[in-house]
């Protein structure tokens, strides 16, 4: 990893399908941002082939139900062998390394962003028994029934942070590395936890019409707001100072450590309109916007954002929460 080397990241198996430069970039840069979170999984170390087929799809706090078939195609003995569930976190970190001559002088110091995987949950399940040996050419196939994690975290690309989910038949092999198959999970929120105000998304989050003060930010259609589909926001601001422009936002906000807020829909409106109670938008929440939740160390949330532009004074601007799924 030095001035003529490149720089790489990595996540454990079975999210380990695209480690190395991909996965790394320069000082300011986001590898992930062009990274999907179904590109992270490898299905399989090459010993057993894994065929999975889910009842429905899956939702936190519902159970997960299907089929599984796996066909052995080289030889397979284990010490254990199990169904589990396991959920990646993975971030872009910023890394710095001083580079130094014989006396110790600072040459220079070089910088860079890479991503750094864990699991932060890997539950194994004793039903379905998985058969810890199979012969080459051996197939095994069997129905199971597994609890999806009751309060999350959701499958979520936060731009510059992943959760990602998969389900995974593994091997422990002794004294050698484990086999394992697996299927991508994408594991939805589930709104009902948003409306009961589970964890930090819910409340005004999901209120038809939120005061700030004495104006009131509604959103006139349905909550919580699904990603792809517009949000209509109506503002009314008795006290709303004059510009010489104004804008309704909505605003996602990470925690991720290499994250900033992003604006990700941005609508112009009439100033006056603000004072009126006549100010409208129209708002697209992008398609694939991670959903509202916090879990496994990470935070997102989004906001409606009402900004005036003051001429040589600092901007004026209210805002209230807003739930995404």
């Amino acid at each position: 990893m030095g001035f003529f080397g490149g720089h790489t990241g990595s996540a454990p198996s079975p999210f380990d399908a695209i480690n190395g430069p991909r996965l790394a970039g320069g000082e300011g840069s986001h590898p992930l941002h062009s990274v999907s979170p179904e590109e992270l999984l490898n299905p399989s170390d090459g010993a057993v082939v894994g065929e999975f087929a889910l009842d429905q799809p899956a939702r936190v706090g519902d159970g997960i139900t299907g089929h599984i078939r796996l066909t052995a195609t080289k030889a397979v003995n284990a010490r254990k062998a199990y169904l589990r569930l396991v959920g990646l976190r993975l971030d872009e970190v910023r890394r710095e390394v001083d580079h130094r001559d014989s006396k110790g002088n600072l040459i220079y110091t070089e910088r860079w962003v890479e991503t750094a995987g864990k699991l932060f949950s890997a539950d194994a399940f004793l039903e379905p028994p998985i058969p810890t040996s199979l012969q080459p050419g051996a197939t095994w196939e069997s129905t199971f029934a597994v609890p999806a994690p009751p309060l999350g975290p959701p499958t979520a690309h936060l731009g510059e942070s992943i959760i990602a989910w998969a389900l995974e038949v593994r091997w422990d092999i002794a004294m050698g590395s484990d086999h394992w198959a697996a299927l991508y999970l994408p594991l939805a929120q589930n709104p009902d936890l948003l409306r009961a105000g589970v964890g930090k998304q819910g409340g005004t989050s999901l209120m038809a019409g939120v005061p700030v003060g004495d104006a009131t930010i509604n959103v006139t259609s349905p909550l919580p707001a699904p990603a792809g589909q517009p949000v209509g926001v109506s503002v009314s601001w008795p006290s709303a100072p004059s510009g010489q422009g104004a804008r309704i936002e909505i605003h996602r906000r990470t925690n991720c450590p290499n994250g900033a807020e992003g604006i990700i829909a941005s609508a112009a409106i009439d100033p006056a309109s603000l004072s009126s109670g006549a100010a409208q938008a129209s708002l697209l929440v992008p398609a694939g916007s991670a959903p509202s939740f916090d879990g496994a160390g990470l935070e997102i949330d989004y906001v409606i954002r009402v900004l005036v532009d003051r001429r040589l004074r600092t901007d004026a601007a209210i805002e209230r929460p807003l739930a995404v799924v």
